[in-house]
């Protein structure tokens, strides 16, 4: 039995670069990029207006000059007016290119405006405090050819946003990574049936897929019973179609708890069998060569949960993104808690942010690895080391959070 830090960097060990593939960008929010970004231009690429109001040059008011004829209007988008003499001003609008001739904007909040013989004419209510007031400068947040976006990074809104910018129509992604999601057991049903009093729907499946879903990768969900043939026949397939198994049930020492050994009769490498923690203990993790990476997790839903977001969210994080750090959040023991067994415990827990801004953790009571419907009160776990036994408020803890 190894522990839990050595379980989780062989895991990682295995973690592969995705192949890449070219989608429109429309579609690669959520997606880890494999090519840098440039900026094509300055950014902003003018003089950018930055408040609606009037452009003038600024030495006019260092001159003392308080009144200024509006010479033109000026919308965003349109060409830049220059001043049609000295000393007036153009009405312009936020977002329009800075005219020749001007150097600072002057909001309408600190103007007041009159009609003089048939002219428009602009008061300074408030003068500008220096030239450039208002004025968003050509290059000041990126010049031309500056990186914008590393590989590697994923795309949320901000990121789609910046590739818009500069014509990125289409855009290199990480191919997302196909899992196949196995359960098994006899005592498994879909979840349209009825179950018969001995019989349960298979839950697990699901839960991992929609997990494997909010981790960015695609999957398929596959049922075999408590049957050596059907798995003989079965995963082979499996083993070389897909980037990973992750299978819920069979790993334990039960009679009928035959994938292990299956496994490694088709060809899977086992790296560990058995981890010292609670849940989840029985976990198993092995390696086709030239094939699939394959978590063989124990069937207990809330053991095949800890087992996902503890190895597999950051085994496909690594996958995806391997030459960034993986996050190691933290959080605070709410309360003294006490847990004898020394092996690593991974504490229900619920999360409050205090006033000082810190994640406190609050221990909740579940009914063991089997107790599915403990989750729902739960945002993650804490993950307490085995050694000591007791466990004192205020100290901080690993955090495995997955809501």
């Amino acid at each position: 039995m190894i522990s839990v830090e050595d379980a989780t960097r062989r895991v990682l060990a295995t973690a592969r670069p995705r192949p890449t593939e070219t989608i429109p960008l429309t579609e690669a929010v959520g997606r880890i990029l494999q090519e840098p970004l440039h900026a094509d231009r300055d950014f902003p690429p003018f003089h950018r207006v930055a408040m609606d109001g009037i452009a003038l040059a600024f030495e006019d008011v260092a001159a003392g000059q308080t009144t200024f004829p509006i010479s033109a209007t000026q919308l965003a988008g349109m060409l830049p007016q220059p001043l049609s003499s000295a000393q007036t001003a153009v009405e312009i609008m936020t977002g329009a290119a800075l005219p020749p001739g001007t150097d600072t904007v002057v909001r309408y909040e600190d103007l007041q405006f009159h009609v003089v013989n048939g002219q428009r004419v602009a008061a300074l209510q408030v003068p500008p405090p220096a030239a450039g007031h208002n004025v968003h400068h050509q290059a000041v947040d990126r010049e031309a050819g500056d990186l914008l976006l590393p590989a590697g990074v994923k795309l949320s809104p901000a990121e789609i946003a910046v590739a818009a910018t500069i014509g990125a129509a289409e855009l290199q992604v990480a191919r997302k990574l196909r899992v196949a999601v196995v359960s098994t057991g006899d005592e498994l049903v879909e979840l349209t049936q009825t179950p018969l009093p001995h019989q349960i729907r298979r839950s697990n499946a699901y839960m991992v897929q929609a997990a494997l879903h909010e981790a960015g990768a695609e999957s398929e969900a596959f049922h075999f019973n408590d049957d050596q043939a059907a798995l003989r026949q079965g995963l082979p397939p499996l083993l070389d179609a897909f980037d990973a198994l992750v299978l819920s049930g069979g790993v334990s020492k039960g009679q009928a708890d035959f994938l292990p050994a299956m496994l490694q009769e088709l060809g899977v490498t086992q790296h560990f069998h058995e981890v010292q923690q609670r849940p989840g203990k029985p976990f198993w993790f092995g390696e086709k060569a030239g094939g699939a990476v394959v978590f063989a997790l124990p069937g207990n839903p809330v053991s095949t949960f800890v087992n996902f977001y503890q190895y597999v969210r950051p085994w496909l994080r690594r996958c995806q993104q391997p030459h960034r750090k993986l996050p190691r959040p933290a959080a605070l023991l709410a309360t003294d808690f006490t847990f004898a067994p020394r092996m690593t415990y991974f504490l229900p827990v619920r999360l409050e942010t205090a006033p000082f801004g810190h994640l406190l953790a609050h221990p909740q009571k579940i009914g063991g690895s089997g107790d599915l419907a403990s989750l729902l009160h739960c945002d993650g776990f804490l993950r307490l080391p085995p050694e000591p036994t007791e466990f004192k408020a205020g100290d901080a803890y690993p955090l495995v959070r997955f809501r």
